[in-house]
Protein backbone atom coordinates (compact mmCIF):
# COMPACT_ATOMS: atom_id res chain seq x y z
CA UNK A 1 0.00 0.00 0.00
CA UNK A 2 1.02 3.67 -1.48
CA UNK A 3 2.63 5.69 2.15
CA UNK A 4 0.88 8.89 2.87
CA UNK A 5 2.82 11.84 2.60
CA UNK A 6 3.51 13.92 6.17
CA UNK A 7 3.22 17.40 6.47
CA UNK A 8 6.79 18.04 6.21
CA UNK A 9 6.99 16.25 3.20
CA UNK A 10 4.16 17.90 1.71
CA UNK A 11 5.84 20.90 2.52
CA UNK A 12 9.14 20.65 0.87
CA UNK A 13 7.30 19.08 -2.34
CA UNK A 14 5.11 22.60 -2.29
CA UNK A 15 8.38 24.75 -1.73
CA UNK A 16 10.54 22.74 -4.31
CA UNK A 17 7.78 23.53 -6.64
CA UNK A 18 7.37 27.12 -5.99
CA UNK A 19 10.92 27.56 -6.57
CA UNK A 20 10.17 25.66 -10.22
CA UNK A 21 7.77 29.13 -11.05
CA UNK A 22 10.59 31.84 -10.73
CA UNK A 23 8.30 34.55 -9.59
CA UNK A 24 4.97 34.36 -8.19
CA UNK A 25 2.47 36.73 -7.21
CA UNK A 26 0.40 35.46 -4.01
CA UNK A 27 -3.53 36.40 -3.81
CA UNK A 28 -3.06 37.57 -0.11
CA UNK A 29 -6.15 37.11 1.85
CA UNK A 30 -5.29 37.12 5.35
CA UNK A 31 -6.45 33.98 6.04
CA UNK A 32 -3.71 30.90 7.22
CA UNK A 33 -4.01 29.46 3.73
CA UNK A 34 -2.86 32.31 1.73
CA UNK A 35 -0.67 33.54 4.60
CA UNK A 36 1.21 29.77 4.61
CA UNK A 37 1.68 30.13 1.06
CA UNK A 38 2.94 33.61 1.01
CA UNK A 39 5.47 32.52 3.52
CA UNK A 40 6.67 29.20 1.61
CA UNK A 41 6.41 31.49 -1.48
CA UNK A 42 8.45 34.39 0.08
CA UNK A 43 11.14 31.64 1.51
CA UNK A 44 11.62 29.90 -2.03
CA UNK A 45 11.94 33.16 -4.09
CA UNK A 46 13.24 35.46 -1.64
CA UNK A 47 12.46 39.15 -3.85
CA UNK A 48 10.55 37.16 -6.85
CA UNK A 49 7.70 36.89 -4.68
CA UNK A 50 5.15 39.15 -3.83
CA UNK A 51 1.24 39.23 -2.28
CA UNK A 52 -1.59 41.26 -3.77
CA UNK A 53 -4.53 42.04 -1.41
CA UNK A 54 -7.78 43.14 -2.76
CA UNK A 55 -9.67 45.66 -1.54
CA UNK A 56 -13.25 45.39 -1.56
CA UNK A 57 -16.63 46.00 -0.17
CA UNK A 58 -16.95 42.11 0.19
CA UNK A 59 -13.85 42.01 2.53
CA UNK A 60 -14.87 41.75 6.08
CA UNK A 61 -14.27 44.77 8.48
CA UNK A 62 -10.49 44.15 9.81
CA UNK A 63 -9.65 41.50 7.34
CA UNK A 64 -7.22 43.97 4.59
CA UNK A 65 -5.50 45.55 7.93
CA UNK A 66 -4.75 41.84 8.90
CA UNK A 67 -3.72 41.02 5.49
CA UNK A 68 -1.20 43.81 5.62
CA UNK A 69 0.47 42.51 9.43
CA UNK A 70 0.65 38.95 7.94
CA UNK A 71 2.41 40.63 4.61
CA UNK A 72 4.80 43.02 7.17
CA UNK A 73 5.21 39.72 9.57
CA UNK A 74 6.60 37.41 6.57
CA UNK A 75 8.47 40.48 5.13
CA UNK A 76 6.96 39.77 1.72
CA UNK A 77 6.19 42.98 -0.63
CA UNK A 78 2.63 43.55 0.05
CA UNK A 79 0.40 45.48 -2.80
CA UNK A 80 -2.97 46.53 -2.09
CA UNK A 81 -5.70 46.68 -5.10
CA UNK A 82 -9.14 47.88 -5.43
CA UNK A 83 -11.88 45.68 -7.15
CA UNK A 84 -15.59 45.69 -6.91
CA UNK A 85 -17.20 42.89 -8.02
CA UNK A 86 -20.45 44.91 -7.95
CA UNK A 87 -19.46 46.28 -10.93
CA UNK A 88 -20.17 42.75 -12.45
CA UNK A 89 -24.02 42.38 -12.60
CA UNK A 90 -24.01 38.06 -13.01
CA UNK A 91 -22.09 38.33 -9.63
CA UNK A 92 -24.87 41.28 -8.08
CA UNK A 93 -27.47 38.86 -8.79
CA UNK A 94 -26.03 36.46 -6.41
CA UNK A 95 -26.82 33.01 -8.36
CA UNK A 96 -25.39 29.81 -6.90
CA UNK A 97 -22.23 30.31 -9.35
CA UNK A 98 -21.66 33.83 -7.60
CA UNK A 99 -18.18 32.50 -6.58
CA UNK A 100 -17.19 31.56 -10.31
CA UNK A 101 -17.68 35.65 -11.53
CA UNK A 102 -16.14 37.03 -8.20
CA UNK A 103 -13.04 35.26 -8.61
CA UNK A 104 -13.01 36.07 -12.29
CA UNK A 105 -12.95 39.85 -11.70
CA UNK A 106 -10.41 38.98 -9.20
CA UNK A 107 -8.10 37.27 -11.15
CA UNK A 108 -8.36 39.90 -14.40
CA UNK A 109 -6.93 42.76 -11.61
CA UNK A 110 -4.16 40.32 -10.29
CA UNK A 111 -3.18 39.31 -13.59
CA UNK A 112 -2.71 43.46 -14.53
CA UNK A 113 -0.54 43.53 -11.50
CA UNK A 114 1.22 40.27 -12.16
CA UNK A 115 1.76 41.36 -15.70
CA UNK A 116 2.66 45.23 -14.61
CA UNK A 117 4.98 43.19 -12.28
CA UNK A 118 6.50 40.90 -14.85
CA UNK A 119 5.65 37.73 -12.72
CA UNK A 120 4.61 35.06 -14.55
CA UNK A 121 2.31 32.82 -12.17
CA UNK A 122 -0.26 33.97 -9.84
CA UNK A 123 -0.65 31.38 -6.71
CA UNK A 124 -3.63 31.30 -4.02
CA UNK A 125 -4.18 29.56 -1.18
CA UNK A 126 -7.02 26.61 -2.09
CA UNK A 127 -5.87 23.37 0.27
CA UNK A 128 -7.29 20.24 -0.93
CA UNK A 129 -10.14 20.14 1.09
CA UNK A 130 -11.44 23.13 -0.69
CA UNK A 131 -11.96 20.99 -3.96
CA UNK A 132 -14.68 19.27 -2.47
CA UNK A 133 -18.54 20.36 -2.36
CA UNK A 134 -20.01 23.44 -4.55
CA UNK A 135 -17.29 25.12 -5.49
CA UNK A 136 -17.80 27.12 -8.61
CA UNK A 137 -14.95 29.07 -7.68
CA UNK A 138 -12.83 26.83 -8.58
CA UNK A 139 -13.80 26.12 -11.80
CA UNK A 140 -12.74 29.93 -12.61
CA UNK A 141 -9.15 29.22 -11.16
CA UNK A 142 -8.57 25.84 -13.05
CA UNK A 143 -10.06 28.57 -16.46
CA UNK A 144 -7.66 31.21 -15.94
CA UNK A 145 -4.71 28.98 -14.79
CA UNK A 146 -4.28 29.77 -11.60
CA UNK A 147 -1.49 27.70 -9.22
CA UNK A 148 -3.06 26.59 -5.95
CA UNK A 149 -0.05 24.48 -4.29
CA UNK A 150 -1.36 23.50 -0.86
CA UNK A 151 -4.05 21.65 -2.83
CA UNK A 152 -1.29 20.34 -5.74
CA UNK A 153 0.61 18.32 -2.88
CA UNK A 154 -2.39 17.40 -0.98
CA UNK A 155 -2.53 19.59 1.99
CA UNK A 156 -5.84 19.69 4.37
CA UNK A 157 -7.16 22.73 6.05
CA UNK A 158 -5.74 20.57 9.85
CA UNK A 159 -2.62 20.25 8.36
CA UNK A 160 -2.53 23.71 6.89
CA UNK A 161 -3.06 24.71 10.21
CA UNK A 162 -0.46 22.34 11.42
CA UNK A 163 1.99 23.99 9.33
CA UNK A 164 1.57 27.41 9.83
CA UNK A 165 1.94 26.93 13.74
CA UNK A 166 5.02 24.78 13.36
CA UNK A 167 6.38 27.86 11.16
CA UNK A 168 5.22 30.80 14.09
CA UNK A 169 2.52 32.06 12.05
CA UNK A 170 0.02 34.12 14.25
CA UNK A 171 -2.76 33.40 11.96
CA UNK A 172 -2.39 29.11 12.65
CA UNK A 173 -5.96 29.58 14.20
CA UNK A 174 -7.54 32.29 12.89
CA UNK A 175 -11.22 31.40 11.63
CA UNK A 176 -12.12 30.69 8.72
CA UNK A 177 -13.55 33.75 6.65
CA UNK A 178 -15.77 33.65 3.66
CA UNK A 179 -16.28 37.20 2.03
CA UNK A 180 -19.50 39.16 2.99
CA UNK A 181 -21.60 38.31 -0.22
CA UNK A 182 -21.74 34.55 1.22
CA UNK A 183 -24.32 36.23 3.88
CA UNK A 184 -27.01 36.36 1.52
CA UNK A 185 -29.44 33.55 -0.07
CA UNK A 186 -28.73 32.67 -3.32
CA UNK A 187 -31.38 34.78 -5.97
CA UNK A 188 -31.21 37.97 -2.98
CA UNK A 189 -29.26 40.85 -4.88
CA UNK A 190 -25.75 42.02 -3.41
CA UNK A 191 -25.45 45.71 -2.60
CA UNK A 192 -23.06 47.64 -1.30
CA UNK A 193 -25.59 48.71 0.93
CA UNK A 194 -26.41 45.11 2.14
CA UNK A 195 -22.90 44.46 2.19
CA UNK A 196 -22.25 47.27 4.81
CA UNK A 197 -25.25 46.54 6.79
CA UNK A 198 -24.06 42.68 7.48
CA UNK A 199 -20.64 43.92 8.17
CA UNK A 200 -21.58 46.34 10.68
CA UNK A 201 -23.76 43.44 12.33
CA UNK A 202 -20.65 41.24 12.51
CA UNK A 203 -18.59 43.79 13.86
CA UNK A 204 -20.49 45.07 16.63
CA UNK A 205 -21.57 41.47 17.89
CA UNK A 206 -18.20 40.39 17.53
CA UNK A 207 -17.11 43.36 20.09
CA UNK A 208 -19.67 42.99 22.92
CA UNK A 209 -19.43 39.33 22.78
CA UNK A 210 -16.07 38.04 22.23
CA UNK A 211 -17.11 35.53 20.09
CA UNK A 212 -14.46 34.75 17.16
CA UNK A 213 -16.23 32.89 14.84
CA UNK A 214 -19.39 34.43 13.49
CA UNK A 215 -21.78 35.10 10.05
CA UNK A 216 -24.77 37.07 10.07
CA UNK A 217 -26.80 35.76 7.44
CA UNK A 218 -28.84 38.48 5.67
CA UNK A 219 -32.72 37.44 5.24
CA UNK A 220 -34.40 40.54 4.10
CA UNK A 221 -35.72 41.40 7.15
CA UNK A 222 -34.44 38.60 9.03
CA UNK A 223 -30.67 38.59 10.81
CA UNK A 224 -29.95 35.20 11.37
CA UNK A 225 -27.02 34.56 13.41
CA UNK A 226 -24.90 31.78 13.60
CA UNK A 227 -21.95 31.46 16.29
CA UNK A 228 -19.44 29.23 16.06
CA UNK A 229 -20.64 25.94 18.23
CA UNK A 230 -18.47 25.96 20.83
CA UNK A 231 -19.17 29.65 21.46
CA UNK A 232 -22.47 29.43 20.97
CA UNK A 233 -22.88 30.01 25.26
CA UNK A 234 -21.97 33.00 24.95
CA UNK A 235 -24.67 34.80 23.66
CA UNK A 236 -26.24 32.66 26.42
CA UNK A 237 -27.03 35.96 28.14
CA UNK A 238 -30.60 38.07 28.30
CA UNK A 239 -29.01 41.63 28.34
CA UNK A 240 -26.26 40.52 26.00
CA UNK A 241 -29.25 39.30 23.26
CA UNK A 242 -31.30 42.69 24.21
CA UNK A 243 -28.22 44.97 23.40
CA UNK A 244 -27.59 42.46 19.43
CA UNK A 245 -31.21 42.81 18.98
CA UNK A 246 -31.60 46.56 19.76
CA UNK A 247 -27.87 47.01 17.28
CA UNK A 248 -29.26 45.04 14.25
CA UNK A 249 -33.08 46.62 14.58
CA UNK A 250 -31.24 49.87 14.17
CA UNK A 251 -29.88 48.83 11.75
CA UNK A 252 -33.02 48.04 9.69
CA UNK A 253 -33.71 44.24 10.36
CA UNK A 254 -37.14 43.28 11.83
CA UNK A 255 -36.26 40.25 13.45
CA UNK A 256 -33.17 39.16 14.69
CA UNK A 257 -32.75 35.73 15.44
CA UNK A 258 -29.97 33.02 16.53
CA UNK A 259 -29.76 29.65 14.35
CA UNK A 260 -29.44 26.99 17.02
CA UNK A 261 -27.12 24.78 15.13
CA UNK A 262 -24.48 27.37 15.07
CA UNK A 263 -22.16 28.03 12.40
CA UNK A 264 -21.53 25.51 9.71
CA UNK A 265 -19.49 26.34 6.55
CA UNK A 266 -22.15 26.95 3.50
CA UNK A 267 -25.32 27.09 5.25
CA UNK A 268 -27.19 28.72 2.47
CA UNK A 269 -26.08 26.17 -0.08
CA UNK A 270 -28.95 23.99 2.16
CA UNK A 271 -31.45 25.64 0.15
CA UNK A 272 -29.92 23.50 -2.84
CA UNK A 273 -30.03 20.39 -4.79
CA UNK A 274 -29.39 17.89 -1.83
CA UNK A 275 -26.18 16.50 -4.57
CA UNK A 276 -24.50 19.99 -3.62
CA UNK A 277 -22.46 19.81 -0.24
CA UNK A 278 -21.50 23.06 1.95
CA UNK A 279 -18.97 25.26 0.33
CA UNK A 280 -17.68 27.80 2.56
Amino acid sequence: MKRKAGVQEKIEKLSSRLKEKESVLVALSGGVDSSLVAYLAKKALGDRAIAVTADSVTIPPGELEEAKCIANEIGIRHIVIKVNELNNPEFAKNPPERCYFCKKELITAFKETASKEGIKTIVDGTNADDLKGHRPGAIALREEGIYSPLADVGLTKAEVRMAAKRLGLPVSDKPSMACLASRFPYGQEVTAKRLSRVAEAENFIKNVAGVRELRVRDHGNIARIEIGRNERRLLFDEKLMDTITKKLKSLGFTYVAMDLEGYRTGSMDETLKKKIKPSR
